[in-house]
């Protein structure tokens, strides 16, 4: 067993979502959210360096040594697997290790509005998972493939980096490749998936123009398209897409956009009621026809409004989902309210009072 074996173990057994391994000081773990220190001596480079070669081949050590950063997933038989991302910084080597749940999560476990499964459900068109890092995107794009697995006969084909949750086929087919292991990059993979009869695709991240055309052309031309980006509302979204696309070719990217995107769901973690987890809180975009000629008419700035009065549909904005929690009691209001646009809503449930700005009032 590989020596850092011993400290993913205990990770795993505290419930962590990440540990992080730097020169100068002793690993350090996120629990709920927070980092917090484990009782260990500051590490020095050349213990650190010696934990991570246990773990790396001679390929990943190259592209180490070459300044790249390496991102892949490791197992360790009777612990776990976590997705690892290794780097060099100014005084050695650094390390993230990422705890992969052992079993796919059920998307009715994620506590996500009713619609999410709705939206996957349509036969062609693109569904967007969006989020900061860390706020449990892979795991919901898990969750709707898993979902799918046990209910349709489809050809599904994954794209990720790294392969976090492994599928087993059921109804549905399944095929994961690797970025960097199996294809070269996610556009590569992405090309060659069409060419190989998918009835849906999961594009692990839309991190380019070139991957955003063909997966908004794969979604125009009778395929379900899932991806993820970084973006943190369902406004912000639409811009990065739009904002990618070359000048030429804006005018077209919008209204393929208004015709291909079917939903866009933007999540956040927030620390629950009793601090001990973090629940998904999603923002959802339903691409309706107002939303749509909203997009393409150029008042794009307008469907944040849109989507408030869009419950009916299925739509909510970022601050009535928390809102709604909060009201409900399932997570932290002081947390909540940092995650809020708007704050004043939640002035009345918040409890540190040190969170407000001296010139907000709370009347």
């Amino acid at each position: 067993m590989a020596r850092i074996d011993a400290f993913l173990q205990l990770g795993h057994q505290q419930g962590v979502s990440d540990m992080h391994f730097a020169v100068g000081v002793p690993p350090i773990f996120r629990m709920s959210g927070e980092l917090l220190p484990i009782q260990y001596r500051a590490m020095s480079n050349e213990e650190l360096e010696e934990l991570l070669r246990e773990i790396l081949n001679d390929d990943q050590l190259n592209a180490l040594e070459a300044g790249q950063d390496i991102d892949f997933s490791y197992a360790s038989e009777g612990i776990g697997r976590f997705r690892a991302h290794i780097y060099r910084k100014t005084n050695g080597f650094g390390a993230t290790f990422r705890v992969i749940a052992s079993t796919i999560p059920e998307l009715s476990e994620l506590g996500l509005p009713p619609v999410v499964e709705t939206l996957i459900h349509n036969h062609q068109g693109l569904v967007l998972v969006t989020g900061a890092t860390g706020t449990g995107k892979t795991s919901t794009l898990a969750a709707m493939i898993h979902h799918l697995n046990q209910t349709k006969r489809y050809n599904m084909i994954t794209l990720e980096d790294p392969i976090e949750f492994v599928h087993e086929s059921r109804l549905s087919l399944v095929v994961q490749r690797e970025v960097g292991r199996h294809v070269g990059s996610f556009s590569e993979g992405l090309r060659a998936a069409l060419r190989e009869d998918p009835d849906v695709i999961l594009v692990g991240e839309l991190r380019d123009t070139e991957t955003i055309s063909l997966a908004m052309m794969a979604a125009e031309t009778g395929h379900l398209v899932l991806g993820t980006l970084n973006t943190t509302s369902a406004a912000k979204t639409l811009d990065r897409i739009i904002d990618a696309l070359p000048a030429e070719q804006k005018a077209q990217g919008v209204m393929s956009l208004a015709q291909c995107l079917r939903g866009a769901i933007s999540q956040a973690l927030v620390r629950t009621v009793d601090g001990r987890n973090r629940k998904a809180i999603a923002e959802i975009l339903v691409m309706t026809q107002a939303i749509a000629n909203l997009l393409t008419s150029g008042k794009a700035f307008q469907i944040p409004m849109r989507m408030e009065t869009g419950r009916n549909v299925g739509m909510q904005l970022m601050d009535q989902a928390l809102l709604e929690a909060v009201q409900s009691k399932v997570v932290d209001p002081n947390d909540a309210y940092l995650y809020a646009q708007d704050k004043k809503p939640f002035l009345q449930y918040i409890t540190d009072t040190s969170l407000v700005p001296a010139d907000m009032s709370t009347g």
